[in-house]
């Protein structure tokens, strides 16, 4: 499969795994009025890590000392990124932590130029703007600053981390393994996070089949295919694809929610699509087709 196809290919797999995230948003909306969100959270990766840890334990084996020892660290920063999130949006609109999560899009090429000294052109930059511009129209309607939008804002710097370590760490024989071994940490976060407060788990059995779905198709299937799309794709493309996520919650969000279509909500997706789709038509550098490695 020539680069070009394999890029391509990675690039849809990224997008899928965006759309698979933002229709979760309603079932996340309506879930949370009877299960605490950290206890969401820790069920709905325990189920994705265990559920892909029986279904491919010898992908877990065969991992490299230092491929497992890198899947431990992003594990983490993911499940720390939850947490912080998830405490920031108790105390700020959900719209602004919505904007301040996205701010992932613009951190993601600021750390990778200070951790991997990678180099990104101007027109790449102008996209990371123009998405950002987009993420504020279509979540804001006001903004000020607090201890919600303080923690939110290092919930974003740790995205980001996480972004770029997967850009730098991860590769295509790997994936299912990294990915696997990630879940069960973010798993283990997040049910430290929640031990002392015991666990509720989901009333129903309706509430049951969304975690599920939660968990194997947006949990353990999406971080499968953004692992292996990340080894062949830089961390600030991943960034600008990934930033659809608000875009495809406000479709879903119209489609299944019953909410409206608004002028900012269109203006503002369009803004975010067209960054996308910049980005994506950009020649691909050779600096920025590398796979850059981080030491650790």
């Amino acid at each position: 499969m020539s680069d070009r196809r394999t890029s391509l290919l990675a690039a849809a797999a990224l997008l899928a795994m965006t759309a698979t995230w933002g229709s979760t948003f309603v079932l996340i909306k309506d879930l949370l009025d009877r299960v605490p969100t950290l206890d969401f959270l820790a069920v709905r990766f325990t189920i994705a890590g265990v559920a892909m840890l029986l279904v491919a334990p010898r992908a877990v084996r065969r991992l490299s000392p230092a491929s497992r020892r890198h899947a431990l660290v992003l594990g983490g920063v993911y499940g720390v990124a939850q947490i912080l999130q998830t405490a920031g949006l108790a105390h700020t609109a959900a719209s602004v932590s919505g904007f301040i999560t996205g701010m992932y899009v613009v951190l993601t090429p600021v750390l990778a130029a200070l951790l991997l000294r990678s180099r990104t052109t101007g027109l790449t930059w102008a996209a990371v703007a123009l998405a950002t511009a987009g993420l504020g129209v279509l979540t804001l309607d006001g903004v000020a600053v607090g201890y919600g939008e303080a923690i939110t804002l290092v919930s974003a710097v740790l995205y980001a981390l996480h972004i770029v370590g997967l850009g730098a760490w991860s590769n295509a024989r790997e994936a299912l393994g990294m990915s696997i071994v990630q879940l069960l940490v973010i798993a283990v976060v997040c049910l430290v996070a929640t031990a002392p407060d015991g666990i509720v788990p989901p009333p129903t059995a309706a509430d049951w089949l969304s975690v599920v779905y939660m968990a194997l198709f947006a949990g353990a299937l999406a971080l499968i295919g953004q692992t292996w799309a990340q080894a062949h794709l830089s961390a600030t493309r991943s960034a600008i694809i990934m930033s659809m996520e608000p875009v495809f919650a406000a479709f879903f969000a119209v489609l299944l929610g019953g909410e409206s279509v608004t002028a900012r909500m269109a203006l503002g997706g369009l803004m975010v699509l067209t960054a996308m789709l910049v980005v994506e038509a950009l020649p691909r550098r050779k600096v920025e087709g590398e796979v850059q490695h981080l030491v650790v």
